[in-house]
């Protein structure tokens, strides 16, 4: 089944035909299919709240954790770090038209030029967005990312993503291209803007196998990406339930961060502390039941009846059609640990 296109004019409608017409009448059709993917384009994304986190950091804040049509894609946090050389921005959106709604806010806040992108990983409600940021910075514009996430964007990732959105959006996002990430940074890196240190952390497989965390060491601010989110579970489907308690231990024991800055929902002091619970629940009672040779049927129920698990089943965006899927990848990961 096509995908669908935003409503358009009769005119509108007979240019678009007059585009696939020539280029299938053609052998240089290339070059129209091109122009015809610049011609069609989602609509504009209405300006969301900006929040100041600490004297450096700011984020623009989505109440949402899931594309929509109605949310045209915006279901991540954006986050921006200013400098004496300039603003840092770390993800950037699952769209060209979030990533230009980004660029007004900012500008909403300082003149500084955008000195740099960071891309946490390879989904792509957190890179789509670079090229909004490359159109008003310039092709050179550094975009860091692990060399994993690198990878993933660069390949089939990139575009599946893109045209997930497409399908998931109902076509607000038609007219993003995919901007990989042109530097690679990984565990220890250390990027100096003037005034600012950015110091990434990378522990290992936690959300994906290509995660960086971002720590804006004068601000004692950490950037987790979707390691960590607030009031929703985190997709692991390919990542690790011990990879990210891993990941949480290492966060806590080498910075001296004092708020966490989640990719979906608000920062938090205390976000680490309650993800290990809602993660220690689910993993832990599914390592028991592994232990005691009870199957993946049972485990479900005493999972659901964990205390730490209870406690987050009112208000985690969805936590009903998401819940039974990863008690399954936990228990999965439990029995491959016990082998």
């Amino acid at each position: 089944m096509p995908l669908p296109i935003p409503s358009m004019s009769r005119r509108t409608a007979l240019r678009w035909g007059g585009v696939l017409a020539a280029a299938s009448s053609t052998p240089h059709w290339l070059p129209l299919a091109r122009a015809a993917d610049e011609f069609i384009r989602g609509p504009a994304v209405p300006d969301y709240p900006l929040k100041r986190l600490s004297p450096r950091v700011a984020m623009v804040w989505t109440p949402d954790g899931f594309p929509t049509p109605e949310n045209r894609g915006m279901m991540a946090n954006i986050t921006f770090v200013q400098t004496s050389e300039g603003v840092v921005v770390v993800d950037t959106g699952a769209s060209v038209q979030i990533g230009e709604m980004a660029v007004r806010r900012l500008r909403t806040l300082t003149d500084r030029p955008v000195v740099a992108i960071i891309n946490t990983h390879y989904h792509g409600d957190h890179f789509l967005g670079n090229q909004a940021f490359v159109q008003a910075s310039g092709a050179a514009l550094p975009i860091y990312a692990h060399p994993v996430t690198r990878q993933h964007i660069a390949g089939v990732e990139g575009n599946l993503w893109r045209s997930m959105m497409e399908r998931w959006t109902n076509g607000a996002t038609l007219g993003t291209d995919v901007v990989v990430p042109n530097r690679e940074a990984g565990h220890g890196t250390e990027l100096r803007f003037g005034d600012t240190t950015l110091r990434l952390h990378h522990h290992g497989t936690a959300h994906t196998p290509g995660d960086v965390c971002v720590e804006v060491v004068q601000d004692r601010v950490v950037c987790v990406g979707d390691v960590a989110m607030n009031r929703r579970i985190a997709n692991l489907d390919e990542g690790s339930f011990l990879g990210t308690l891993r990941t949480f231990d290492a966060l806590e024991r080498d910075t001296r961060a004092t708020l966490w800055v989640p990719g979906h929902g608000d920062a938090s002091a205390t976000l680490l502390t309650e993800q290990r619970a809602l993660f220690e629940g689910i993993y832990r009672t599914c390592e028991q039941a592994v232990k005691e040779g009870q199957p993946l049927e049972s485990a479900k129920p005493r999972v659901l009846a964990d205390a730490r698990v209870k406690k987050f089943a009112q208000g985690t965006q969805g936590w009903d059609g998401n819940i039974g899927k990863y008690i399954s990848i936990a228990y999965l990961e439990a029995e491959k640990e016990a082998f």
